[in-house]
C-alpha cells in the first residue's frame, strides 16, 4: 500500500506525531483526496485531549479540502482532478435518517478503526472522525465530499468541512430563523461567528454576541453582529434584553463551557429556544429551571453539524461567498505548514484563533 505523513495521536493529551502511515486504495464508493488544506476545530483537540474517548493510535481532522486523486469502482459523478470540501458526514443514503433528509443522522455504523490507514507494520490505525484529515491524503466514502469550484481557494473551502455549515446550518436548518427575529449567540470562536453569520443571512432584526474577550465581541461585530456583551459582567443577558429591547427568539450556545450552557435559557424571550451547538466533555452536566422554560413555553434542541444535507447547502455556502456574501477568508486567523502542526493546535487552544489552517 502507498505510504503518507499523517499526524498521529498515539496518547491523549499529548503532542501529535508526524509520521509514515500506510493507506489503501479506494473502493466501492469510495473516493482518494490529496489534501491542500486542513483545518484544526476544536473537536479535533478534544478528541485529542480524550474528552469523548475513542481508540488509538488515530488520526483525527475533518475540515479539509484537496483534489481527488484516485476513484473506487461504485463512484458517479466525480472525477480524478476534481477539487473537493471533504466532511465527515458519512450517508448511507438508505437508512431511514438518510432518506428522510437527515445524513447527519444516519443511522448506519461504520468502524472507524477498520478504515482505509493503518500502521506501516499493517498495525490498526483509527481513522479520526470519519476523516483523518491531518495527512496528506485521505480516503473517504462519496457521500462525504462536495465538488467545488475552481475559483475558491483551499484555505477558504475547508472550512466549509464542518465549522462554517454548523454555524450557519443551526441557524438556517435546526432554528430556521426568520427575518425580524432575535438571536442571541454564545462565543465568538469559529462556529460562533458563523452562526452570526446566518443569523444575518436570515435577517434577524436583533443579533447579540456574548463572550468574555473584547477582542472576539470585536470579530463579531464584524461578522454581523447588531450589539456586544461581554459575558463575564454581571448578568449579562440584561444587557441582551437592553439591547434587543426584548428577550431572543433562540439563544445558541456555540461553546463546550458549561457556565455558557447554565446561563443559557436567561436570554430567552417567551416561546424561544436553546439551540446546543457547542460540546462539552463527556460527563459535564449542565443545570435548568424546568417549571420556568414550561411556564414560559421555552424549550432545549440540539443540533448535529447544523442538520445540513452537504449536497443541497455546501454549494448554496459557496455561491454566497462568490457574491461575498458569506465571509470565508476572513475566518482564517492564520497558514501553517504541517510540520507546525502542534503549533497550530497550541495556538488554537489560547482561544485568540477564528481558524488555524494547514496547509500542504
Amino acid at each position: 500500500m502507498p505510504t503518507i505523513k499523517a499526524a498521529v495521536c498515539h496518547a491523549f493529551g499529548e503532542d501529535l506525531v508526524i509520521e509514515d502511515i500506510q493507506i489503501r486504495a479506494p473502493e466501492g464508493r469510495e473516493v482518494e483526496v490529496t489534501l491542500e488544506a486542513v483545518a484544526i476545530c476544536h473537536s479535533d483537540i478534544s478528541y485529542a485531549e480524550g474528552a469523548w474517548g475513542g481508540a488509538l493510535p488515530a488520526v483525527y481532522g475533518h475540515e479539509a479540502a484537496g483534489r481527488i486523486s484516485a476513484l473506487g469502482s461504485n463512484v458517479e459523478g466525480l472525477a480524478i482532478g476534481d477539487p473537493v470540501v471533504v466532511t465527515l458526514i458519512r450517508s448511507c443514503q438508505t437508512c431511514a435518517p438518510c432518506t428522510s433528509g437527515h445524513p447527519v443522522r444516519c443511522s448506519t455504523r461504520y468502524d472507524a478503526t477498520k478504515g482505509p490507514i493503518s500502521g506501516t507494520d499493517g498495525s490498526a490505525l483509527t481513522q479520526g472522525l470519519d476523516t483523518g484529515g491531518f495527512a496528506e491524503k485521505v480516503v473517504v466514502e462519496a457521500s462525504q465530499v462536495v465538488k467545488l469550484p475552481d475559483a475558491i481557494p483551499m484555505t477558504a473551502a475547508c472550512l466549509l468541512g464542518c465549522g462554517v455549515i454548523t454555524g450557519v446550518g443551526a441557524v438556517v436548518n435546526t432554528a430556521g430563523i426568520r427575518a425580524g427575529q432575535n438571536v442571541v449567540v454564545i462565543g465568538a470562536g469559529g462556529v460562533g461567528l458563523n452562526a452570526i453569520q446566518g443569523a444575518r443571512l436570515a435577517g434577524a432584526a436583533n443579533i447579540i454576541a456574548v463572550d468574555m474577550t473584547e477582542e472576539k465581541l470585536d470579530m463579531a461585530m464584524e461578522f454581523g453582529a447588531t450589539a456586544a456583551v461581554l459575558g463575564n459582567g454581571h448578568a449579562p443577558w440584561k444587557a441582551a434584553y437592553k439591547a434587543a429591547g426584548r428577550g431572543a427568539d433562540a439563544v445558541f450556545v456555540t461553546v463546550g463551557a458549561i457556565p455558557a450552557y447554565d446561563s443559557a435559557a436567561r436570554y430567552l424571550a417567551p416561546g424561544g429556544k436553546l439551540v446546543a451547538v457547542g460540546m462539552p466533555h463527556s460527563g459535564d452536566m449542565a443545570q435548568y429551571e424546568p417549571v420556568v422554560m414550561a411556564a414560559l413555553g421555552q424549550g432545549i434542541q440540539a443540533t448535529l453539524m447544523g442538520d445540513v444535507v452537504i449536497q443541497r447547502d455546501i454549494p448554496w455556502m459557496v455561491d454566497l461567498y462568490m457574491q461575498g456574501r458569506l465571509k470565508l477568508d476572513e475566518l482564517v486567523s492564520g497558514t501553517w505548514r504541517f510540520d507546525q502542526i502542534n503549533a497550530a493546535i497550541a495556538d488554537t487552544k489560547t482561544g485568540a484563533a477564528k481558524r488555524n489552517v494547514i496547509v500542504f
